[in-house]
């Protein structure tokens, strides 16, 4: 109806990554942060155009981020990585074998099935910037 178009109208549909680092980050008191973090930017992420501040969000939880080189889509896709194990050890075994090649405090990245599809490829376990961000601003 031409009602619900107007309601919708008004609407401002936010990724919850963007609208913390936007919205909520400049109003937080970080009061710890792990020593390094290795992120997996996600495939919507960079669609979104929202990789810089799922970044920020990262950068406020620790004291060195890591992107690697080869962080790519980790073709997990949903359930794809389930049914078809070998396409994301396929498409992560670059980004799998830089994040191997040292110790890192936390892994992290913004959308479970990937976080999932990491942890399966590098064996470390992966969740998400957001839930390191509370852990950071916990009194």
């Amino acid at each position: 109806t031409d009602e619900n178009r107007a309601l919708h109208a008004e609407l401002t549909v936010l990724d919850s990554v963007v609208w913390a680092a936007d919205e909520l980050l400049p109003h937080l008191e970080i009061r710890r942060t792990v020593g390094s973090a290795v992120l997996h930017p996600t495939c919507s992420m960079e669609h979104l155009g929202g990789t810089a501040r799922l970044l920020a969000v990262a950068e406020a939880c620790a004291t060195e981020v890591v992107v690697p080189d080869d962080a790519g889509c980790c073709a997990f896709a949903g359930d794809r990585g389930m049914l078809h194990p070998e396409l994301t050890a396929s498409a992560t075994e670059r980004e799998a074998a830089e994040v191997t090649s040292r110790a890192f405090d936390a892994h992290l990245s913004a959308n479970r099935m990937c976080e999932v599809g990491m942890d399966r490829a590098t064996g470390r376990s992966y969740h998400s910037a957001l839930l390191e961000l509370e852990r950071a601003t916990r009194p």
